[in-house]
């Protein structure tokens, strides 16, 4: 994505700043620069004095907590545990190579506008808005804080003693008789069997892969039989294409350029047809601060697994009212462990809040029931299948005219990128074909998606801004519209560059002798500090300088790095004990942005 330098009124890192500047660029709204727009750091003006002081904290090295330089994306990735998530499948924190968390504070940054846009025409007077990259990379860890918070409040029986200790690994990627680096998505234990038995691989393996391979969403590792990976290695690409065909399953190569190819606009706005709406007013608006920019809109519901309940999580943040569409019985989402008071953490964290109403959607008496939720709405969000709402008879035509002004988004997969039959959308798929896989790794590792989710938080955050814009031109209008994203338009908004990065030894987090470290831009480009700092031969390299530290503790590397002017971040690895960590503690606990 071609990045433009942003408006005076954004003011931040530079890749935040650019990255709202595009998507504020889109909505074509001339008050967009009327609103000032802050991307700090770390946050509210509550946090940055939390996260300089010392602190008795679970997540610290430390017995008191060191402060914390967030200055920088790969800081941000260490503390907030970016690194150790997407590390996990490796078994070791490894950064990100994208911006990451500073994309997502950019995303951010254009829905704070666009809430305040939106308030402005219903009788609010937000002048400014301000979030921070702090905020963004815990909002993207949401369902992973959620689910190590209540696995942490599980007692570990005697016989799961060892597997705590030693937590699995591994990736869900495979290479080709033919070299290629393959991508492969089953959602259903048919689909998946149904590859396995045509490629002829053991039963056991195929067995025992299942269940790992089906929650390496929630997990971020999947450790397969290695007999899968073998089976694979013996098989072209064009075979193991058809098998998939045959099978119901989705596979696809693993992009080397890890620019998008094609990359389509990050949503598509379209009017639909139907008499002009009246604009309907802010609760409470001659009182400033007293609503949220979106209090008194409702939105319905109909999504699942991460992308939508996340574009509804963040509509009901800014102020919506959100009823979900479940099946009869509830989500089945709502029991994958960890629990917590009887739900998944997983699921907890993204639908808190929200109303829920169980219709069989599949019925005529059920789609009836959706068009009288529909009646009373602002918004319809659902991220199905392509194809489907059609067959239902709730697409966005026939939904217009049960609500004249309505706002209709779909999150899909792929969009029409691919055709009217593409493969499965979803989040590994996207990261192996629109090129995130290639551009998230350094030139020295295999292309290879990330495990922690990338492309479906994206995804859901862009979905959530492409209705703010379909709202706001409602309210400029009076007419409703279609609001198309996708996971591939959402992965192409991460900036990167044409040639995967090159990183030497402390381009990585230093490992410790009871953790790891990252160091700041200064003492990566400048190892003779370390060397100074860790009493060794200046001209020592920087294999020398990573052995050094692995024999000393975290807490005694700290201040040593420290006196040549060298900042490190300890590489957070107890996503439970940040959950607890009073430092962070302003930024959990509200939702990531402030009006002014």
């Amino acid at each position: 994505m071609t990045l433009a330098a942003p408006p005076a009124a954004l003011t931040g890192p530079p890749v935040a700043t650019r990255v709202a500047a595009h998507l504020l660029h889109l909505l074509g709204d001339p008050d967009t620069h009327t609103v000032a727009c802050r991307v700090d750091w770390t946050g509210p003006p509550d946090l940055a004095p939390a996260l300089a002081a010392p602190s008795a904290s679970a997540h610290a090295a430390a017995d008191l907590a060191p402060p914390l330089a967030l200055t920088e994306e790969r800081a941000v990735q260490a503390a907030c545990g970016i690194m150790h998530v997407h590390g996990l499948a490796a078994g070791r924190p490894a950064p990100l190579a994208v911006d990451f968390a500073t994309t997502v504070a950019g995303v951010l940054a254009a829905q704070g506008v666009s809430a305040a846009l939106i308030a402005r025409v219903r009788g609010g007077r937000p002048d400014g808005v301000r979030t921070s990259v702090t905020q963004a990379a815990l909002l993207a860890l949401t369902q992973y804080l959620a689910a190590a918070s209540a696995a942490a409040e599980e007692p570990v029986a005697a016989s799961d003693a060892s597997a705590a200790v030693e937590a699995p690994r591994g990736g869900a990627g495979f290479v080709s008789a033919d070299g290629v680096r393959v991508e492969l998505e089953a959602l259903d234990a048919e689909s998946w069997i149904g590859f396995w038995r045509e490629l002829g691989a053991p039963a056991d393996a195929v067995r025992h892969g299942w269940r790992p391979f089906q929650a390496r969403f929630g997990t971020a590792v999947c450790p397969l039989p290695a007999a899968l990976a073998d089976t694979v290695r013996t098989v072209p690409l064009a075979r193991l294409r058809a098998a998939a065909d045959r099978s119901g399953a989705s596979l696809l190569p693993v992009r080397e350029d890890p620019l998008p190819p094609g990359a389509p606009p990050p949503w598509t706005l379209t009017p639909l047809p139907g008499p002009a709406t009246p604009t309907p007013a802010r609760p409470g608006a001659d009182v400033p601060g007293t609503h949220l920019p979106l209090a008194g809109l409702r939105v319905v519901e109909s999504t699942r697994r991460v992308q939508g309940p996340l574009a509804g999580h963040v509509l009901r943040l800014l102020g919506a009212e959100v009823v979900r569409v479940e099946p009869p019985g509830g989500d089945p989402m709502r029991g994958i462990p960890p629990l917590a008071q009887g739900c998944s953490a997983r699921f907890g964290a993204l639908n808190a809040g929200k109303d829920v109403v169980e219709i069989d959607i599949t019925t005529p008496s059920g789609r009836r029931a959706v068009c009288e939720l529909v009646r009373d709405a602002d918004v319809f969000l659902h991220n199905w299948a392509p194809g489907k709402a059609a067959r239902l008879g709730l697409d966005a035509d026939e939904l217009g005219r049960v609500r004249p002004g309505l706002v209709y988004a779909w999150a899909s997969g792929w969009g029409d990128a691919l055709g009217p039959r593409p493969p499965v959308g979803t989040d590994y798929l996207v990261q192996a074909h629109s090129g995130l896989a290639a551009a998230v790794r350094p030139e020295d590792e295999p292309p290879a998606p990330s495990l922690m989710t990338l492309t479906d938080v994206l995804g859901g955050l862009v979905s959530a801004q492409a209705v703010l814009a379909a709202l706001l031109a409602r309210l400029r209008t009076g007419h409703g519209r279609r609001a198309d994203s996708s996971l591939l338009s959402a992965a192409a908004v991460v900036p990167r560059e044409p040639r995967r990065a090159r990183w030497g030894v402390l381009d990585r987090p230093l490992d410790t002798l009871d953790g790891h470290l990252w160091l700041d831009r200064e003492g990566r480009a400048r190892p003779e500090r370390i060397a100074r700092a860790l009493g060794v031969h200046r001209t020592a390299d920087p294999a020398a300088l990573a052995a050094s530290a692995r024999r000393r503790p975290t807490a005694e590397m700290l201040p040593l790095l420290a006196a040549p002017g060298t900042r490190a971040t300890p590489v957070c690895t107890d996503l439970a004990g940040l959950a607890r960590d009073p430092r962070f503690a302003p930024v959990l606990a509200r939702a990531p942005w402030e009006f002014v």
